[in-house]
């Protein structure tokens, strides 16, 4: 009996992607199916950056096919495709950019910057176009994070150009001024550095910009979640008890602005002696995973209390680059595909395509 391309598609309705929970057809990945006899080719486009995970998936779709009567040779092709999802209403897209993701905290020293380019720099490693946006304004930590020195170019003497380091672009107050110079402004100040710093940078072609928000619930957080055009925003915090109460608020914060929740990443959640190698939970237990249920909103990953990841970020290769193939890496990339892939399942946003409509006296 002849296999057709209905067999194969009917086939693959079956067939869940581990990292959506959702099968291939309805995600609609399946882009091509060539059937030649028993042998038989498969295109997927997936909607979220997953490079490493292309070997795995390859194999488990041979497999699932392989159990059709009749059927040869079966090849697979894999790749992706991110477009522009769904934002606030009222707010445009920023030009070169599909995606914004703001990661934010109640409050600071909980590693919300650490994170933040560690997510970037994981996005890019699953193949990715990435840029970081340092809008900590008052305390900017990305520059020496990214091992970046050095003042952005302005070719045009209007805008600015992105500075890059790993493979991904990125823009801070931290680059314009001396390392030493305090920001002694007041808030109106701040927010329009902030849109400025946003979109005056001519940003090249990102599927994500990771937004790297200064701790609390302020000015720069209602600018941002008011004008800026944002997809979903991380929300990091410690187990501490003292610490979930302000990352509740700042989860609060983006709901009441109509800015969706990606998830919450609790850090420092153990920590693990180096001697002995002893595991104990000095800022609590369990808080992030409590929050999550409380609101509805997905856990995003845990990641220890580790002496090398604040070396790393201290150099100016965070863990995801000193370490990729680690464990730590490995959590940060895990965070980074469920935060893709929560902006993947969200309604796309065409009008970046739709062109500007005249209407003329004629």
């Amino acid at each position: 009996m002849a296999i057709s391309e209905a067999d194969v598609q009917a086939s693959l309705r079956s067939l869940i992607d581990p990292n959506t929970g959702r099968d291939f057809v309805s995600d609609k990945a399946i882009r091509k199916v060539q059937v030649d006899g028993g042998n038989v080719a498969v295109e997927v486009v997936l909607g979220y950056p997953a490079k490493s995970q292309h070997e795995t998936l390859r194999r488990l779709i041979q497999r699932h096919l392989a159990a059709l009567p009749g059927i040869g040779k079966v090849a697979v092709t894999i790749s992706h495709r991110i477009g522009s999802h769904a934002v606030q209403r009222g707010v445009k897209l920023v030009p070169g950019v599909k995606n914004i993701i703001a990661v934010a905290s109640g409050k600071g020293g909980v590693g919300k910057s650490t994170t933040a380019v560690n997510l970037a720099l994981a996005l890019s490693a699953e193949g990715a176009s990435v840029g970081v946006l340092d809008a900590d304004i008052y305390g900017p930590s990305q520059p020496m994070m990214l091992g970046i020195a050095g003042r952005p170019e302005s070719k045009d003497g209007k805008t600015l150009e992105p500075l890059e380091a790993h493979g991904v672009q990125a823009m801070s107050i931290g680059f314009l001024i001396d390392t030493d110079t305090p920001m002694v402004w007041r808030g109106p100040m701040v927010t329009q550095a902030l849109e400025q710093l946003l979109k005056d940078t001519n940003w090249r072609d990102l599927d994500y910009l990771i937004v790297d928000l200064p701790p609390g619930t302020g000015d720069i957080q209602l600018t941002l979640s008011q004008k800026v055009p944002v997809t979903g925003a991380v929300i990091v915090t410690t187990p501490q008890d003292i610490a979930l109460i302000d990352a509740r608020k700042g989860l609060k914060m983006f709901d009441k602005v109509g800015v969706p929740i990606v998830g919450i990443v609790e850090n420092m959640s153990t920590h693990i002696c180096s001697n002995c190698g002893h595991a104990e939970a000095i800022f609590g237990e369990g808080g992030a995973k409590r929050m999550c249920d409380d609101y509805n909103v997905p856990f995003l990953g845990q990641l220890p209390l580790d002496i090398h990841i604040r070396e790393q970020a201290d150099s100016g290769r965070p863990t995801v680059v000193a370490d990729p193939d680690g464990a730590i890496a490995t959590i940060y990339k895990d965070i980074a595909r469920k935060t893709a892939v929560f902006v993947a399942q969200k309604a796309e946003d065409f009008s970046a395509k739709f062109p500007n409509i005249v209407v003329q006296n004629t």
